[in-house]
């Protein structure tokens, strides 16, 4: 006699109720390999495999939502058919606050947000049915309001200078020679070409990691010895390019930090002398509220733009927000991979659009 499906199932050493649940906590794509994976083993058991599949199916994966598109949803169902007064907005600006905290959203950004919520809710009637539609784009206008700031193209540099020296700049471990690559392949697909200069000399394998990134995408580096003066390997690398034709020169430097004051020092004097077009900030979008010091320590060398990496892993957009609002300058752009293709231009409105979905 054929066993019952539930044995069968569990044989295999789970019952459907529990791959049910199990499946429930997973992400869509989670939920899409488990499935495949419950598919291959229960293969041998044919007289079953139609049944389970039945039970799959009735299993709907948790929707990913962004922590913008959730704190809508929040404020949304504590607000009904009604005027709003100021007694009735302040506790859920209140809420709002503490969630922005917590997404790594600067306090002095929690108050504008908080104060243009204010403005677009209080006396105004917001009509049953049209709550979440109000409130997202009350959350939109407040984070675009702080995304506008003056912007350029590195590319329309290039109308004023030939070459355009590139310098980034960043804290250890902020991706910053990757995002340099990056860039390079980016301006190359363009039509432009580069040289790289490997001005860290301070960091061991630091030109190695240049040279390789520059080997796959065909670009030349600069360099000097390790231990070399990074302000005169730039200052070769600009000469290279002047007596070559090169359009771009990225310079790649030490990571810093705010202890390493004669790495700062060296920063200096690197800006002094070879008077960069365009000073990059690089930041990992993981960082939190760490974020907004960097931006304060390097803002005092003048940066022009940023780029910011690991934003493929970080949902929340806290850090992006503050450091612009800190700095007043421009995304250049967002890195969100590790491939060369994971580079990409940076939209507030499609920024935004991606924290309220």
């Amino acid at each position: 006699m054929i066993k019952s499906f539930s044995e069968k199932v569990e044989e295999k050493g789970k019952s459907v109720e529990e791959l049910r649940k199990e499946i429930e906590k997973l992400s869509k794509e989670e939920t899409e390999k488990a499935i495949e994976k419950i598919k291959l083993k229960v293969e041998e058991l044919p007289e079953v495999k139609k049944e389970i599949e039945e039970e799959l199916k009735k299993v709907k994966p948790k929707e990913k939502k962004g922590l913008f598109k959730k704190i809508a949803e929040k404020i949304t169902k504590k607000i009904s058919e009604k005027t709003l007064s100021e007694e009735d907005v302040e506790p859920i600006l209140n809420e709002l606050g503490k969630d922005l905290i917590e997404a790594d959203v600067a306090y002095s950004v929690v108050e504008k947000m908080k104060n243009d919520l204010k403005k677009s809710l209080v006396g105004k009637e917001i009509k049953r049915g049209k709550e979440k539609e109000a409130i997202t784009l009350a959350l939109k206008d407040s984070i675009l309001k702080i995304l506008e700031v003056p912007s350029f193209s590195l590319t329309e540099k290039l109308k004023n200078k030939k070459p355009v020296l590139i310098l980034f700049l960043g804290f250890n471990g902020s991706g910053k020679t990757t995002s340099l690559a990056k860039v390079a392949k980016w301006l190359i697909d363009k039509g432009y070409s580069c040289v790289f200069a490997a001005a860290d000399t301070f960091r061991a394998g630091s030109e190695e990691q240049l040279e390789e990134h520059a080997k796959k995408i065909y670009a030349r580096v600069i360099k000097h010895k390790y231990g070399a003066d990074p302000a005169a390997v730039i200052f070769d690398a600009v000469r290279h390019a002047e007596a070559n034709g090169i359009d771009f020169v990225l310079a790649d430097t030490a990571g810093r930090s705010h202890t390493n004051e004669n790495l700062m020092n060296e920063m200096e004097k690197i800006i002094r002398v070879n008077k960069p077009d365009v000073k990059v900030l690089v930041i990992d979008s993981l960082t939190g509220n760490d974020a907004v010091l960097q931006a304060k320590f390097f803002g005092k060398l003048g940066i022009d733009a940023l780029i910011f990496t690991k934003v493929d892993v970080n949902e929340k957009g806290g850090a992006i927000l503050s450091v612009v609002d800190e700095l007043k300058k421009p995304i250049l752009f967002l890195c969100n991979g590790q491939d060369y293709s994971n580079l990409e231009e940076f939209s507030p409105q499609k920024f935004v659009e991606n924290l309220l979905s």
